[in-house]
């Protein structure tokens, strides 16, 4: 279970019903189950400060934060190392990018198939859900 004290509401209500979904699924799921993990957001300014407001903002030992703000200067290779860094972090179970951003990695994003982290594409203000991508 998570620590409820620690985490908004609707950010424990999302951890909360995905890691209830994944223990069934696979071995890699009860982990998430058994540890609280991270939400890491790769998005535009506003949708990252939004998560950070909610309380979704960490940053581990090394210094390394658990978000990041794309802009129009962000270059491709630094989105898909961050989703790279992100997926193989053991503290991340959900991964929250928005949808136009994952349209840039799409190969990389398409390639991931483990349950663990999660991979949820999410609407921006800018540039709104796509529904015929799901």
């Amino acid at each position: 279970t998570f620590p409820r004290k620690k985490l908004p509401p609707c950010i424990y209500f999302i951890v909360t019903l995905y890691c209830t979904r994944m223990a069934d699924d696979a071995p890699q799921a009860s982990r998430a189950a058994a540890e609280p993990g991270l939400i890491a957001v790769i998005a535009d300014e506003d949708t990252v400060t939004g998560f950070l407001l909610a309380g979704v903002g960490n940053v581990d030992a090394r210094r390394k934060p658990n978000f990041l703000i794309v802009d129009s200067k962000t270059s491709v290779q630094t989105i898909e190392a961050t989703f790279k860094e992100f997926t193989h972090r053991e503290d991340v179970s959900i991964l929250l990018i928005s949808q136009y951003i994952a349209d840039m990695i799409r190969t990389v994003v398409n390639d991931w198939t483990k349950p663990i982290p999660a991979i949820l594409e999410i609407p921006s203000k800018e540039h709104p859900y796509d529904m015929s991508q799901d």
